[in-house]
């Protein structure tokens, strides 16, 4: 099954349910998922592919940890708890990411495969690796640890 069909089912049994802060969580994703679309027309393109929904996913997921670190400092444990429970409703859409030991081997294959041997190859470590693993991967943890391994 498709993720836009995912989210409409979803969508429509957290209806039923009455539970509303899923509701209008899955609302956003809806809405945001149209504004891609709609700026994705230009290009000939009707409804984007599942690779750029999960980026986008992704990119939600990311805004909200940035927010919840914000409120953090500004001392509202009521924003932070609503932005961390948007946060487990969205990351319910993505794939499973890698643990650290998976991460440090998809590292070591990806070092080994492009030969790279010093941190001005780290661009073409980094293409490999998302190239094979962008959905499952945490792409800035990676740098880190491929920037540390190159090192």
């Amino acid at each position: 099954m498709a993720l836009r069909e995912q989210f409409t089912d979803q969508l429509k049994i957290s209806m039923k349910a009455g539970t509303a802060a899923r509701t209008s969580t899955l609302r956003m994703i809806l809405a945001r998922l149209k504004d891609i679309d709609i700026a994705a027309r230009p290009k000939g393109i009707d409804k984007v592919p599942d690779d750029e929904v999960l980026a986008m996913l992704r990119g939600m997921v990311k805004q909200r940890r940035e927010s919840v670190d914000l409120y953090r400092q500004g001392h509202r444990q009521d924003l932070v708890d609503k932005e961390e429970a948007e946060i487990a409703i969205i990351e319910s859409f993505l794939p499973q990411q890698m643990d650290e030991a998976a991460m440090a081997q998809a590292i070591d294959a990806a070092m080994a495969e492009t030969g790279a041997t010093s941190t001005k190859e780290m661009g073409k470590v980094m293409a490999a690796l998302r190239a094979k693993h962008a959905a499952t991967l945490d792409m800035a943890k990676a740098g880190q640890m491929v920037k540390a391994r190159l090192a």
